[in-house]
C-alpha cells in the first residue's frame, strides 16, 4: 500500500486502519505500507513499513514520483491522505494503475469536484431532494439574512477543517467575512446555521465500482479545530441511510464522508467530503475497517456488504512520533526512512 500526504490527520487514520487490519487474526491481508509525503516532517512518515519523501502534487514530477514508487516497491493501492492531492490522482488514475498496477483508492473526478465544492454540493443536493442545510453566494447575502436569520456560516467553497470559517452574528460580521475569505484567494459562500451543535454527525460510505454501497457508519462526534475530537459510534439509521442515499445518488465509487446535524428530526447534510475520513481508525475499531473493506472488494474482488457495528464511545488525544537527529538528517538526505528508525513510548 501507498499512502500519500503521511502528515496529515487523514492519512494518518488510514495508517491506523490499515495496522489494526493487520493485528486482526481472521485477516488473510497482511499490509505492507508504504507512505509518502513532501515533507521529512510529517509524523506519519516515519510510521511506514517504509517512507519515502515525494515532490508537492503542484511539481511537474509528483506523478512520475507516484508511477516510481509505486513500481519499485510493488504497491498494489494508493491511498490518497490529502484534499490538494485528490484531484490530481483522481485524474490520473488510469495512467497510475496502467503503468504500475496500483489501483488509486479514490472517486471519479466528477463526483470530487462536486464534493470539494460546497456551492456545487448545495446544488447536488437541492437537485436531488436530499435535506440539507441552505446556503447562498455573497450577492444574495441581504436576502439570505433576511430569510434564515443571524448567525450565518460563512466558509470557503472550497476548504476543509475550519480553516477560515466564520459564524457571522450582523450584517457586517457576514461582510467581513466575505471580504477576508476572497483576500486570501478563496470563493465564499453562506450557509444556514443550525443551531444543534451537539447533534452533528459524520457518516462513511464505501462503494464498489458498480456504485453499490458496501458499508456504510455513523458517529455523533464533538469538534475541536475542525477535527473530530470526540466521538460516539451508534446506529443512527437516519443518518446513516440518510448517507448512504447521498452515495447513490451522486455515483459514488469509493469513499465518500457526509457531515450532517439533526435539524428537529431529520439530518440536514452540509458537507460532502470525496475521501476517507481522518475518523476512518474509530470506526475500524467498531467493525467497519474502511480502508481494508475498499481495498479487498477494489483490488482483491471481495463481494463484501457489512451491516453490523459495535456502539463505542472515543476520545482522541495528542501523541508524539520520535526520531533522533541523525535519522532526520538521513530522511532528509536519501528521502528515504523507515518504521523501525522512529518510535512512540508507551507513557498514556
Amino acid at each position: 500500500m501507498l499512502v500519500t500526504a503521511a502528515g496529515t490527520v487523514v492519512a494518518q487514520g488510514i495508517i491506523k486502519s490499515l495496522r489494526y487490519a493487520n493485528s486482526a487474526r481472521k485477516n488473510r491481508v497482511r499490509y505492507r505500507i508504504v507512505t509518502a509525503d513532501m515533507s521529512a516532517q510529517a509524523a506519519g512518515l516515519y510510521r511506514g513499513d517504509l517512507g519515502i519523501l515525494v515532490p508537492s502534487a503542484s511539481s511537474k514530477d509528483y506523478l512520475d514520483s507516484i508511477s516510481a514508487a509505486c513500481r519499485k516497491e510493488g504497491v498494489s493501492a494508493v491511498f490518497v491522505g490529502s484534499d490538494e492531492e485528490l484531484s490530481v490522482l483522481a485524474a490520473s488514475a488510469t495512467r497510475i494503475e496502467k503503468e504500475t498496477g496500483a489501483a488509486v483508492m479514490t472517486n471519479s473526478r466528477d463526483v470530487i469536484a462536486t464534493g470539494r465544492d460546497k456551492w456545487r454540493t448545495f446544488e447536488f443536493l437541492k437537485k436531488n431532494g436530499l435535506p440539507c442545510a441552505e446556503s447562498a453566494l455573497p450577492e444574495r447575502r441581504r436576502s439570505f439574512v433576511r430569510e434564515f436569520g443571524l448567525p450565518v456560516v460563512v466558509k470557503p467553497r472550497e476548504g476543509h477543517g475550519s480553516l477560515q470559517l466564520f459564524i457571522a452574528n450582523s450584517s457586517e460580521e457576514v461582510d467581513r467575512a466575505i471580504k477576508s475569505i476572497e483576500g486570501g484567494g478563496g470563493r465564499p459562500v453562506l450557509q444556514q446555521y443550525l443551531k444543534e451543535e451537539d447533534e452533528e454527525f459524520t457518516s462513511g460510505v464505501m462503494s464498489d465500482r458498480n456504485g453499490r454501497v458496501i458499508s456504510s457508519i455513523s458517529m455523533r462526534r464533538i469538534l475541536k479545530g475542525g477535527q473530530t475530537y470526540k466521538a460516539f459510534v451508534g446506529d443512527f439509521p437516519e443518518v446513516r441511510q440518510s448517507a448512504e442515499r447521498v452515495a447513490v445518488a451522486m455515483g459514488s465509487r469509493g469513499p465518500l464522508n457526509v457531515q450532517a446535524r439533526v435539524s428537529g428530526e431529520e439530518p440536514k447534510i452540509f458537507e460532502i467530503n470525496p475521501r476517507f475520513s481522518a475518523s476512518c481508525p474509530i470506526r475500524a475499531v467498531a467493525g467497519i475497517n474502511e480502508p481494508d473493506v475498499l481495498f479487498r472488494n477494489w483490488v482483491l474482488g471481495e463481494e463484501i456488504r457489512t451491516r453490523g457495528y459495535k456502539s463505542i464511545a472515543s476520545f482522541r488525544y495528542w501523541s508524539e512520533v520520535y526520531v533522533t537527529q541523525s535519522t532526520f538528517d538521513k530522511t532528509l538526505r536519501e528521502g528515504r526512512t523507515s518504521r523501525k528508525d522512529s518510535f512512540i513510548p508507551d507513557y498514556f
